[in-house]
C-alpha cells in the first residue's frame, strides 16, 4: 500500500470500530431498526451534499443501477440492521471479534470467484482456527440462551454478506466515482430502513438524550459518510481481501472501548478466542 491507501486503511479501520461502542449506546435508547435508519439518513446527506459539490455523475440505465442498489441492500442494510440488532445480546469485545471474521470469508469467495488468491493447507487449518475461536468463544456466553446465540449468528452471517459483496464490488462497481459508490447504496439502503421502521418499531423514535445524538452523528458521519467513500475506494485500489483487513483492527477498539466506557468483562476465554480469530485471519493472508 502507497501512503494513500494506508491512511485510508487506518481511518476506515477507526471509523468502523468505534461503530461497536457507539452502537451499544444509542441502543441504549432507540431500537436497531431506528438507530440504523437514523444513522444511514445522516450519511445519505453528507454524502448527497458531497456529490452535489463535487458534481459528481450519476448512473445511466438499469444496467449501471442494479448493482449499486443490490449492494446497498447486502452490503448495508441486512448486514447493519442484523449485527445492530444482535448487538443487544453480546458485548462489544465479542461483536467486534466474530466480526473480523470477514477476511476468513472474504478470502474463500474470492478464491472462487475472482482467482485472486491462493488457498493452501496453511490458510484451510487458519479457517478452521477462526471458527475454532468463534465455538471458543460462543461456549464463554453459552447459558445466555436463544438471544445471546442470535448475537453470533447475526455477526457471522453479517461477515459472509460483507464478505460476498465486497468481491460482487470489485467485479462489477466500474466507472463510477467512490462517492457515486457509496452514495446510491447508501441512500437506497436508508430508504429500505426507513420503509420498515414504522411497521416493526412503531411509533417512531427521535434520538433526544445526549449520548445517543453523538452516536448517531459518529454512526453516519465517521462509520457511514466517511467509511463507505474509503471502503470502496479500497476495493478498488487494493482489492476486496486487503481492504477487509481492516477488520482486524475492530477486536482491539471494541474490546478497549467495552472494557473502559461500558465495564465489560475481560476475560482469559474472550482473550483466547479473540486471538485464535486473528491467528487463523494473519495466517489465512499471509500463508
Amino acid at each position: 500500500m502507497n501512503q494513500k491507501q494506508l491512511f485510508a486503511f487506518v481511518a476506515l479501520s477507526l471509523a468502523w470500530g468505534s461503530a461497536f461502542y457507539w452502537i451499544k449506546v444509542a441502543l441504549e435508547q432507540l431500537q436497531p431498526f431506528t438507530l440504523v435508519a437514523w444513522r444511514l439518513l445522516l450519511g445519505s446527506l453528507l454524502l448527497a451534499l458531497t456529490a452535489y459539490v463535487k458534481r459528481s455523475a450519476m448512473p445511466r440505465g438499469w444496467a449501471q443501477w442494479w448493482p449499486l442498489l443490490l449492494m446497498g441492500l447486502l452490503n448495508i442494510a441486512i448486514p447493519l440492521v442484523m449485527t445492530t440488532s444482535g448487538q443487544q445480546y453480546i458485548d462489544t469485545g465479542v461483536a467486534s471479534i466474530v466480526l473480523s471474521t470477514v477476511p476468513l470469508f472474504t478470502m474463500i469467495v474470492s478464491y472462487f470467484a475472482l482467482r485472486e488468491d491462493s488457498l493452501n493447507g496453511w490458510q484451510l487449518a487458519g479457517l478452521l482456527v477462526g471458527f475454532g475461536g468463534v465455538v471458543l468463544l460462543l461456549l464463554r456466553d453459552i447459558g445466555g440462551g436463544q438471544s445471546t446465540l442470535w448475537g453470533y449468528v447475526s455477526h457471522l452471517l453479517a461477515a459472509m454478506l460483507y464478505a460476498g459483496s465486497a468481491v460482487f464490488a470489485r467485479k462489477t462497481l466500474h466507472g463510477h466515482s467512490v462517492i457515486v459508490q457509496a452514495l446510491v447504496p447508501t441512500a437506497f439502503s436508508g430508504a429500505l430502513v426507513w420503509a420498515a421502521v414504522p411497521l416493526v418499531e412503531s411509533p417512531v423514535q427521535a434520538p433526544t438524550e445526549l449520548m445517543t445524538l453523538l452516536g448517531i452523528i459518529v454512526l453516519g458521519g465517521a462509520s457511514s459518510y466517511l467509511a463507505y467513500m474509503l471502503y470502496y475506494y479500497l476495493i478498488r485500489t487494493i482489492g476486496p481481501t486487503r481492504a477487509s483487513m481492516t477488520t482486524y483492527t475492530f477486536p482491539l477498539v471494541g474490546i478497549a472501548m467495552g472494557t473502559l466506557f461500558l465495564n465489560e468483562t475481560l476475560d482469559p476465554l474472550l482473550l483466547a478466542g479473540g486471538a485464535l480469530v486473528l491467528g487463523s485471519v494473519l495466517v489465512v493472508n499471509r500463508a
